[in-house]
Formats: structure tokens, C-alpha cells, sequence
């Protein structure tokens, strides 16, 4: 086992800055170290990684894993370091094949689907200004990123489908995984009409000012007449 890198995007408002990811899989008992200025939820990115790991047929190994952000001294925030912190470590196991100079931002889920995260255009912009043009990102952050001219993206569903296409074990790996399939529950809620909003009426300013009135004070009132219409 060696060092494994990967690459991703740190935002401080619209500036973004590359960010090299050192993963180093160490001979002391099990434990996980996120280093370079790192917030809370960046943090926390250490269960995440664990569970999406495991669900997706790649389990990180039992020993210390130390991951540096670098350049230590920029803060990083948010969840959008999740899949380069996994690819790293996945690296340094030798689970993956190196990343070379792919830039990665997406946030895990425990069930090992790559979730959209905000701001990134203009993390995409900064890795292509930066001379990194291969990108990727969760699958419907894809068009967005597409935008950026000279960004070459790929968009993933599954963890599992992106260390594939890294050269991880097939057998091992659950990609028979679709985070699109609608539960039965889901299938229910989506049916049923969305409920009556006053939002939706057109004019009457004055009739929706006292119903307003009227429903904050509890009385009951009765919308009768065609959509956009109130009587």
C-alpha cells in the first residue's frame, strides 16, 4: 500500500482553488483522520465514506486512514470533497487504479449514490482554469458542469459505477445498484395532486387578503369557481 491522490475544488465565495487529496492507509489499529483545516460537515464525511464504501462492495480497509486536504491552510467546507477523499483512500488500497489528474466533486450517500452538490460551476471553472479538465461529478450536476467551455465531465449514479470504470473488481462491486428506482411509498406520494395554494390565484387581491385573515383567525371558508378564480 502507498500514498493515493486524487484532486478536487475548494470554494471560498466564487473563487475556487484546487485541492490535492493524500490518502495514506497506515499499521495501527482502525481509525479515520481527515487533516487540513477541515469543517463540520467535512468531517463527518469520514462516516459517509465508510457506509458508501461498504454499500457499494468496495469496504475501505480496517486500518488508520489518514487523509490531507492540501494546501492545509485553506479551509475547506461542505460535502464536496466526499468521492475525491474515497477515491484517494481506494487508491492508496490499491482497490482503484491512480487518478491522475481527475478532478472529483460530489457528496455520498450511505447507500453509495453520488448526490449533487452546490456551487458547481464555478468549481469546474477554476479546475479547467487551473489546467484540469477532466471532471466528475454526480449525475445530475452533469449539465450544469457541461457549461463550463474546455470541461471534459462525466457524470456517476453509484460509487459503485465510478470505481468500475477505475479499474476496481467487477465481482465485487454492486453494480446492479439504481438509486433512480421509485418505491412504492414514492410512487404514492407522486400520484396524489398537490394541495390548493392561494399562491396559485390570479388578481384578487383583496379576496386573498381576507381569506388570509380569515384562516389565520380559524374560520373555515369555501373556494368554489374555475382555477384562477376566486369566489
Amino acid at each position: 500500500m502507498g500514498i493515493g491522490r486524487s484532486h478536487s475544488v475548494a470554494l471560498l465565495g466564487l473563487n475556487g482553488h484546487i485541492v490535492e487529496v493524500e490518502a495514506d492507509i497506515g499499521q495501527t489499529l482502525p481509525n479515520f483522520v481527515i487533516l487540513g483545516l477541515p469543517d463540520a460537515a467535512l468531517n463527518e464525511a469520514k462516516e459517509r465514506i465508510r457506509s458508501a464504501a461498504q454499500n457499494s462492495g468496495i469496504p475501505l480497509s480496517r486500518r488508520k486512514i489518514t487523509a490531507n486536504l492540501i494546501p492545509a491552510s485553506l479551509p475547506k467546507r461542505g460535502s464536496g470533497f466526499d468521492v475525491a477523499i474515497t477515491m484517494a483512500v481506494l487508491a492508496a488500497a490499491g482497490d482503484v487504479r491512480p487518478t491522475g489528474d481527475t478532478v472529483f466533486i460530489a457528496e455520498l450517500g450511505l447507500d453509495g449514490r453520488l448526490r449533487p452538490v452546490r456551487g458547481i460551476l464555478p468549481a469546474v471553472m477554476a479546475a479547467v482554469r487551473a489546467g484540469y479538465p477532466e471532471i466528475v461529478v454526480a449525475e445530475s450536476n452533469a449539465a450544469e458542469a457541461k457549461l463550463v467551455p474546455g470541461a471534459s465531465v462525466r457524470g456517476y449514479k453509484t460509487l459503485a459505477r465510478l470505481a468500475f470504470d477505475f479499474g476496481a473488481d467487477p465481482q465485487e462491486l454492486a453494480l446492479d445498484y439504481d438509486p433512480q428506482e421509485t418505491s412504492p411509498g414514492d410512487a404514492a406520494n407522486a400520484s396524489e395532486p398537490p394541495a390548493p395554494d392561494l399562491y396559485d390565484v390570479a388578481g384578487q387581491e383583496e379576496a386573498r387578503r381576507a381569506l388570509e385573515v380569515a384562516a389565520a383567525g380559524g374560520h373555515h371558508i369555501l373556494l368554489t369557481g374555475p382555477p384562477g378564480v376566486c369566489t
